[in-house]
């Protein structure tokens, strides 16, 4: 096998991607800044009873292991940055306020989440911890479609679900609370014959309400249909009336109800939400509410926030144009060089030429070069 082949759904960033990736983390960085989050960079790398803990089953098979070689303990490559963050607000920081965190890094997958997606996403986020109302969620979703539009996205819609809603209908039947994992995988995957052969035995006002989540999927004027089809009960009601004001803080327009879009269900603890923008099949951004995971480190925080793929985000962008640059011979005359540095001072692209080399660029274009005119080093354009 040549020694240059990299492993299956593993690729290089080249110059083009790489730039446009850049390009958008910074866009992103800058955008959380203006909202007051702070920065974090957690290790690549740490013991894996730390990196999977709230998590679930389903990022520890995503997660790399290996043996520490100085401990002997097991350790993980992390799949996912939340948890991360999280430990840091809940054991390092240790504040008592409302706290603003924001992250961007790769992250590792055992296996591609997709017939053609990466298994080292770069990742960026934002989180907030120690606010349970919903003034926090409202503020996540606007960053969201904030962000996007900054890169120039448009039309973003917000797929919103309550994890409230099913666990609301499981605990009215220990029978079906204890298929909670089948039922959610039936669920997610909008399975009615599944849903329909499991809950035969189940009573009748749960089994109405598992084949009636999947059809409840749609604007915000669905929540009233929501309200005529499922049990009256305290948790759904709560659930219901949660996503009704945050549909309309984001604005009606934007948002699609999708009382069976569960992903992350058991990692999550109220609203959660996917974000889609046209040309992407998949949710470019997903997010919710998380209260639960702190507890592990010892200090329980109301938390909320999202995250997603640069790269995948990237493949929407255009093509970035070359840049402009200045062409300069390489030379020890310390006029040229001062010359130079002024330029690069001052903010321009300046490329030195190699003796003996052309002058071909991929990413720039030099539409001025740095000559002598017999006295001093000028600035020519390129015609």
């Amino acid at each position: 096998m040549p020694n240059w082949l990299l492993p299956e759904n593993i690729a290089d960033i080249l110059p083009s991607e790489a730039r446009k990736i850049e390009d958008l983390r910074r866009v992103f960085l800058d955008h959380f800044r203006l909202y007051g989050y702070e920065m974090v960079m957690p290790p690549m790398l740490e013991y894996i009873e730390s990196l999977l803990t709230g998590a679930g089953q389903d990022m520890d098979l995503r997660t790399f292991k290996l043996v520490d070689q100085i401990s002997g303990r097991t350790m993980g490559l992390r799949a996912d940055m939340t948890t991360q963050v999280a430990r840091i607000d809940a054991h390092l920081l240790n504040r008592n306020y409302v706290t603003r965190l924001c992250y961007a890094g790769s992250v590792l997958h055992t296996r591609p989440s997709g017939l053609h997606a990466t298994r080292e996403p770069v990742q960026i986020g934002a989180e907030i911890y120690g606010h349970g109302g919903l003034e926090a969620d409202a503020e996540i979703h606007e960053i969201v479609i904030g962000c996007l539009q900054a890169v120039g996205v448009t039309n973003v819609r917000l797929d919103l679900c309550h994890v409230g809603v099913l666990r609301s209908i499981l605990e009215l039947d220990a029978r079906a609370k204890a298929d909670e994992d089948t039922l959610y995988a039936l669920l997610e995957a909008k399975d009615v014959p599944g849903i329909d052969a499991i809950s035969t035995a189940y009573a009748p006002v749960v089994r109405s309400a598992l084949l009636a989540l999947p059809s409840l999927y749609g604007d915000v004027s669905i929540l009233k249909t929501a309200r005529m089809r499922l049990p009256q009960v305290a948790g759904i009601e709560k659930a219901l009336s949660e996503l009704e004001v945050l549909s309309n803080l984001v604005g009606a327009e934007h948002v699609i109800i999708d009382l069976a879009d569960l992903r992350g269900y058991h990692y999550h603890s109220g609203v959660m939400f996917s974000a889609f923008v046209s040309g992407l099949p998949n949710a470019v951004a997903r997010g919710g509410r998380y209260d639960h995971v702190g507890e592990a480190f010892g200090r329980a925080r109301p938390a909320t926030g999202f995250s997603l793929d640069l790269r995948e985000l990237a493949r929407l962008m255009p093509a970035a144009g070359r840049k402009v640059a200045i062409r300069a011979p390489w030379s020890r005359d310390a006029a040229l060089r001062e010359k130079i540095k002024a330029l690069r001072d001052a903010g321009e692209v300046v490329i030195q030429s190699m003796p003996g080399h052309e002058n071909e660029q991929d990413e720039f274009d030099c539409n001025r070069v740095v000559v002598f005119d017999g006295e001093n080093w000028i600035l020519q354009n390129v015609d």
